[in-house]
């Protein structure tokens, strides 16, 4: 639950600072929750702001539950970019995919080639030397 909490929080805090909230209505909002540990929540304002996601609890019956969130929103920025984010958050952290996320640029090939040559031929482990004062 603490995860859903950040979750909407950050929604929240990315939304609000886009557009003018102070006199968006809300055109639609939904939440449902099982006693399982599942939910859905979605929301819409007039000024365009759109949130959804749906979470659910993994593994209930193992030592380890985790839970997964899979959602995504979208708003427009103030200089009029749209700004749409899809994530999933689980047990391997928050995952998000959007049109305005940084994107790492290629690696270039020669120090890709170096990486795998270096993979396939690992230094080989030496041995301690015992040492007497």
């Amino acid at each position: 639950m603490k995860f859903l909490v950040v979750i909407a929080a950050a929604v929240a805090v990315a939304s609000a600072a886009a557009v003018d909230e102070y006199s968006a209505k809300v055109l639609k909002s939904s939440f449902d929750s099982e006693p399982e540990g599942s939910f859905k929540y979605a929301y819409e304002t007039e000024n365009g702001i759109y949130g959804a996601a749906d979470g659910f609890v993994k593994n209930v019956n193992s030592e380890y539950p985790a839970v997964a969130i899979q959602g995504g929103y979208k708003y427009t920025a103030p200089d009029g970019t749209p700004v749409e984010i899809t994530y999933v958050a689980d047990e391997n952290g928050y995952q998000p995919q959007g049109n305005l996320l940084p994107v790492a640029p290629p690696v270039p090939e020669a120090i890709a080639r170096s990486l795998a040559w270096i993979a396939a031929h690992p230094p080989p482990v030496e041995k301690p030397v015992a040492r007497y004062n």
